[in-house]
């Protein structure tokens, strides 16, 4: 960094991606602009070593874990868990490599699945740490909880409720601004989303944590990242609680006037479009679902000859569907029309 000077007109250093996370807060460590500060930003950034430890001695509530170097290792681990356990990658991101064992699953074959998932395209060859988290696998809803901050103080704080597809691949099929829970429920999260600000020494930009709810009222840390969300969650949230999240990044990364924000005026969601694997046939139903009620937007990647894969992280979803509505509840049931989109493959 120190080789890099800071060009006259730069004011802020924004990471796009979870691989950028920790260049982009040394990047405005180096040149004295504000940001999510380099610490923190490396205790985000490893899911591991550095969060779960962190988490475990700042008090934050999470599932128990153990790093694993070998299929040998997660084995003796999930054994002591009964056989249910979580096996992901501590650098990855969209879901990529992480898998939901039951008793009866094979632990060599998750471990080869966990171990070879990579995103050639993002990461430069040789750069991943070879460390595996193997964790209690935990049952209740999900949810997402972004935060706006500024200088450590929490500006803003949102509560995204997710929908997974079952099945041992959890990935994100669906998500709802505001996620609607009890008030006791929504008061924890931004509790411990203060903790986790206050312990990690977190600075200024936006926070996306995810937990599962325990029983329906009892967070426990999935993960958090130090950077706007993904799958389109930054739109729901200007689409719900108005403005623009992006805008009021930079406006805190700039050191302008803190934004102000207030509670949900609307409710927005979004639906991913998936297929079996095969070779697509045939794409209907795209118009009825722009019709319906409530939706904003219909995107779908595939077209007829595209072949499909399984659908093992985010990377693997088609397209989606986007609507909104007077609640997050009334938004959720007009961007079902998703299934409406019918993509037959064979």
């Amino acid at each position: 960094m120190r080789a890099v000077s800071r060009p006259e007109h730069v004011r802020a250093v924004v990471p796009s991606t979870e691989y950028g996370v920790v260049a982009a807060a040394a990047l405005a460590g180096a040149w004295g602009l504000p940001g999510a500060g380099p610490a923190a930003a490396a205790v985000l950034r490893d899911k591991a070593a550095a969060l779960r430890a962190h988490a475990d001695s700042a008090g934050l509530p999470q599932p128990r874990w153990r790093l694993a170097g070998s299929a040998e290792e997660a084995g003796a681990f999930r054994a002591a868990l009964g056989g249910r356990c979580v096996l992901k990658p501590v650098d990855r991101q969209a879901s990529l490599g992480v898998l939901l064992l039951d008793a009866e699953d094979d632990t060599d074959t998750a471990w080869k699945a966990t171990t070879t998932a990579e995103e050639p395209r993002m990461r430069a060859p040789g750069t991943s740490s070879g460390r595996f988290l193997v964790e209690e696998r935990l049952t209740g809803p999900e949810v997402s909880v972004e935060c706006l901050v500024h200088r450590g103080d929490l500006l803003f704080t949102n509560v995204t409720g997710k929908q997974l597809r079952p099945g041992p691949y959890p990935v994100e099929i669906g998500h709802v601004v505001p996620a609607g829970l009890p008030a006791p429920v929504t008061g924890e999260l931004t509790r411990l989303m203060r903790r986790l600000v206050e312990s990690t020494g977190f600075s200024s930009g936006v926070l996306h944590a995810e937990w599962i709810l325990v029983d329906g009222t009892r967070p426990h840390l999935v993960e958090c990242a130090g950077r706007l969300p993904g799958d389109s969650i930054d739109t729901l949230i200007d689409l719900a609680h108005g403005g623009r999240i992006v805008a009021d990044l930079l406006a805190v990364l700039r050191e302008g006037p803190p934004p102000v924000r207030g509670p949900a005026r609307a409710g927005a969601a979004i639906r991913f479009l998936t297929a079996r694997p095969g070779m697509v046939r045939a794409v209907s139903g795209l118009t009825a679902s722009r019709e319906s009620n409530g939706v904003r937007e219909v995107e779908l990647t595939a077209r007829q000859g595209t072949v499909v894969g399984e659908l093992n992280s985010s990377w693997d979803r088609l397209g989606h569907v986007l609507a909104t509505g007077a609640t997050g509840a009334e938004a959720a049931r007009n961007a079902a029309a998703a299934a409406l989109v019918e993509v037959r493959t064979s």
